[in-house]
């Protein structure tokens, strides 16, 4: 996802999340209504022709989708200052394609049906569009369409959209619980004098008129799978590529790996890290999601994106997050940032996907631990504690995590690095890490290419652990308040008195502690202060408090 780790944009952010008004605009664009609830995206087929001179587009996109409900009317997103030309509309029942009157209020197009297609039947639609899209002025924190060239003056263009939306490039429905079932296609049409080529999601779609007869080459990618559509993107550029197989969980994994002609001795040196990513997250989380589509890393000319099978890489060939280490751990500068954090997202965030954006933090706190775990599988658990530690030092706590629904709104910058926090303060009250394993593979098999809601994972992770978390959920999703967890420690009788303050009643988070070869389990409340007999010789208070805060995000007050 788009980083919000500068942390200049992130208060920027925060301060405009928490004064902005909603309006119509915003409804239509982040909820279902009756114009856009009664069928189901099938495939889109992409075809554009980007102008690099006048960085403008041209071009169509058809889809085709299930009638679920009767309508006659539907809605077509599409960002200004892009223009639809014609819209034509195809169903069983036609011997032609009809051509549909529609109007553009903003940027949202209603067009009118005349007749209500039938039920479980797949209608096509046909948008014919044009313009100069919205330009990115600081990929990927801003979206749009990326105009740059590489040190050889040759073009090198991509697009980054998410949040932002896939409408400010192509007509679709723009709202993340419709991903297109089977798949989508990508064409792009570049002159053949540029001497540079495209690189899209999943594979290649070979076809023997891609050689025009005026000098174009049409370049056509196409994923199988399921696919957000944020993650549709094109990559032009001069590009040199090589190829690898990976031996996974599922078999041989295609990897393809795309870097500009002059960068690309760097890359094939950086690029080695990808089977060892592999290796480490489909132990926590499973196969790797989409074998039919294969795996891709592609240089792209900003810091990087999830783009399912296509990973955007710009992290300039450097260890850690442009060569600094995000935990102050030291872990951090051990392993590429870009090629763990965003390979991740294939797994939270492609493979499961939220419905509402308000809900990203599914995406992004499960992709942020998963730094944590791939340090941990290399390095060591207490490798992986040190450099969740670090990260809580980015932690907010202005706004919380989840934002509201229906209006395309994301929660707060805090759904990374507390997220992330949130799932390790619960793996370690389990006390189980073989069962918290079980529950990262079971949500990848369970929710496997799926959208899903906040309430699906924490009720799914409840049930599996055991363990009712639904006010841990509640304190750090949909709270700011850090719970403080009072100590005081009586040494003459070795008793100690703990409880739960600053937090929301029925707030109830279990301790696990290892501490001195033994293990301490407290479980807190928030109304009355309880006791532990500690059988503990030589107990010190102080590196208990230490042990507690390595584990869990509690701030943790002694009372004398």
């Amino acid at each position: 996802m788009r980083f919000l780790f500068l942390f200049t944009l992130l208060f920027t952010a925060l301060s405009s999340h928490s004064q902005k008004q909603f309006n119509q605009e915003d409804t239509l664009r982040g909820s279902l209504n009756e114009n856009r609830d009664w069928f189901d995206i099938q495939t889109y087929s992409i075809h554009v022709l980007p102008n690099f001179t006048n960085k403008s587009i041209e071009g169509w996109v058809k889809w085709e989708a299930k009638v679920v409900k009767a309508s006659k009317n539907i809605q077509i997103d599409l960002q200004q200052p892009l223009l639809i030309d014609s819209i034509l509309y195809y169903q069983p029942s036609f011997k032609n394609k009809k051509v549909l009157t529609f109007k553009r209020t903003n940027n949202i197009a209603i067009a009118e049906l005349n007749s209500t297609p039938v039920l479980n039947s797949t209608i096509q639609l046909y948008i014919y569009y044009h313009g100069i899209p919205r330009e990115a002025i600081n990929p990927p924190w801003d979206g749009g369409w990326i105009w740059k060239k590489d040190a050889n003056g040759k073009p090198w263009v991509s697009v980054a959209c998410q949040g932002l939306g896939a409408s400010i490039w192509y007509p679709c429905k723009d709202h993340q619980s419709d991903e297109p079932d089977l798949g989508a296609q990508l064409y792009l049409t570049i002159p053949d004098s540029l001497n540079i080529n495209v690189v899209a999601n999943g594979k290649e779609i070979l076809s023997d008129s891609t050689h025009l007869k005026n000098g174009d080459h049409i370049y056509s990618w196409g994923v199988k799978n399921p696919i957000n559509n944020y993650n549709i993107i094109p990559y032009v550029g001069d590009y040199i590529s090589w190829k690898d197989v990976y031996k996974g969980l599922n078999g041989n994994l295609n990897l393809s790996y795309y870097a500009l002609r002059q960068d690309s001795a760097k890359a094939r040196l950086q690029f080695v890290q990808v089977p060892k990513m592999l290796e480490a997250l489909e132990y926590w989380f499973g196969p790797y999601p989409f074998y039919e589509d294969g795996y891709k890393l592609v240089q792209s000319p900003h810091l990087g994106m999830e783009h399912q099978s296509a990973i955007g890489y710009g992290n300039k060939f450097l260890n850690g997050y442009l060569g600094r280490d995000l935990s102050g751990s030291g872990w951090g500068l051990k392993w590429d940032f870009i090629i763990v954090h965003e390979s991740g997202h294939e797994w939270f965030g492609n493979n499961i996907t939220t419905k509402d954006i308000a809900d990203m933090w599914v995406h992004e706190g499960f992709t942020n631990y998963c730094e944590t775990l791939f340090t941990e599988y290399y390095y060591g658990k207490e490798a992986g504690n040190d450099y969740n530690v670090g990260i809580r030092k980015n932690i907010r706590n202005k706004e919380p995590i989840i934002g509201h629904y229906g209006v395309n709104e994301e929660g707060s910058g805090d759904m990374y690095y507390k997220g992330a926090n949130l799932i390790h303060s619960i793996r370690h009250s389990m006390n189980n890490d073989s069962l918290f394993r079980q529950i990262l593979l079971g949500l990848n098999k369970t929710f496997y290419h799926k959208t899903v809601t906040t309430q699906e994972i924490e009720n799914f992770i409840s049930i599996q652990s055991g363990f009712n978390f639904q006010k841990v959920f509640d304190q750090y999703l949909r709270n700011i308040e850090i719970p403080s967890l009072v100590l005081k420690y009586d040494a003459k009788d070795k008793i100690l008195t703990y409880q739960y303050k600053n937090c929301i009643v029925g707030f109830n988070l279990p301790l696990a502690i290892n501490y001195q070869d033994k293990l301490i389990q407290l479980s807190p409340a928030d109304y009355v202060p309880q006791k532990k007999l500690m059988n503990i010789d030589n107990f010190e208070i102080a590196n208990f408090v230490k042990s507690i805060q390595r584990l869990y995000y509690v701030n943790v007050l002694l009372e004398n």
